[in-house]
């Protein structure tokens, strides 16, 4: 309402009960295109610092009639299970108005960015993998492999799950979710056991050196690699990145924290090997998938043009609940 200084506050449990992954993908979508057309802009992500670790910002910005703008803070400290029973990664995002300034919505980042992130991999795997794909391998047991489960569900035929993690429990976990979910589903050993026979690979951990190397995963399979979100993380060998065809969600971000970042780091490949920003095959501009023998990596580092996508339909959908948690932040 024009004049209004409400802001919702959504929590996570209220956002997860609004949209199904099918939601996210098609607003993901949306927004690829969008940044396509030269409607959406992004500036470089921020860091800051702190004791045992650090915050990460991240914004973007629609332009034209509904000028609306997001802005991500994620705090991310490694310790916090074992320290003080707390989630590593904590956050909030803020939906703006970017005509006149109001704060639209408060939310928490956690769901949001969960399922924004396995939309633009389930994006990236429609274009990209094999529609025959049957066998999914999940590196990283946590919740992001939860939510790539279900957002790739759907969009293949997919009968058997293989995953590994470091925690046994965080992968029985997950092995017993696919169950439920009528998948044959296995726990491996290592990672490169559960990719051996993979159609479709999601790697998705904190690690800071390879899991997964040239050699270790079969021909035409399809790598969403959104582990490495900040300089430090590293999934993907250079040497493995070289031989696939790498499609980065943001180009100029990936080059500087992804796994793109390492490669090029390494001398293992230059900017004009990169096979295309994802916005680009969505658009139609780069070709997507060209014989059953490729191996893709997406490199996904995160962009927040998820954010705005994902932050526009959850607020869309709560603003006709008139039970949703309102607060007026000037009173």
């Amino acid at each position: 309402m024009k004049g209004s200084v409400e802001t919702l506050l959504l929590s996570g449990s209220y956002i997860a009960a609004l949209a199904s992954p099918a939601a996210y993908l098609e607003a993901v979508e949306a927004a690829f295109l969008a940044l396509a057309r030269g409607e959406l802009a992004s500036p470089p992500v921020g860091h800051v610092p702190a004791r045992d670790g650090a915050f990460h910002i991240k914004a973007a910005a629609r332009r034209g009639s509904s000028a609306r703008a997001v802005i991500k803070v994620n705090g991310n400290f490694p310790a916090n299970p074992a320290r003080n029973g707390l989630p590593t990664i904590q956050g909030f995002i803020a939906l703006l108005d970017a005509e006149c300034g109001r704060v639209l919505a408060l939310m928490d980042s956690a769901e949001i960015t969960a399922r924004r992130t396995a939309a633009a991999s389930a994006l990236a795997a429609r274009l990209l993998a094999r529609p025959q794909s049957t066998r999914i391998a999940l590196i990283g047991c946590g919740r992001q492999a939860r939510a790539h489960l279900e957002a790739l569900r759907d969009l293949f035929p997919l009968e058997v799950l293989t995953c590994h993690d470091t925690s046994r429990g965080n992968a029985e976990a997950l092995a017993l979710r696919a169950y439920e979910l009528e998948f044959d589903a296995f726990v491996a050993s290592s990672a490169v056991d559960a990719v051996r026979d993979a159609d479709i690979i999601v790697t998705s951990t904190p690690a800071t050196r390879p899991v997964l190397r040239a050699g270790d995963v079969p021909a035409g399979c399809f790598i969403a690699a959104v582990g490495a979100d900040n300089t430090e993380k590293h999934e993907i060998d250079p040497g493995l990145m070289r031989t696939a065809r790498v499609v980065a969600d943001v180009l100029a971000q990936a080059a500087v924290m992804g796994d793109l970042h390492h490669a090029l780091d390494a001398g293992a490949m230059t900017i004009d090997d990169v096979h295309a920003e994802l916005s680009a095959v969505v658009a139609g501009a780069a070709p997507a998938r060209r014989n059953d023998d490729e191996i893709f990596v997406f490199d996904s580092t995160g962009t927040a043009i998820e954010d705005l996508a994902a932050a526009e339909l959850v607020y869309g959908r709560a603003l006709e609940d008139p039970a949703a948690p309102r607060i007026s932040l000037s009173a």
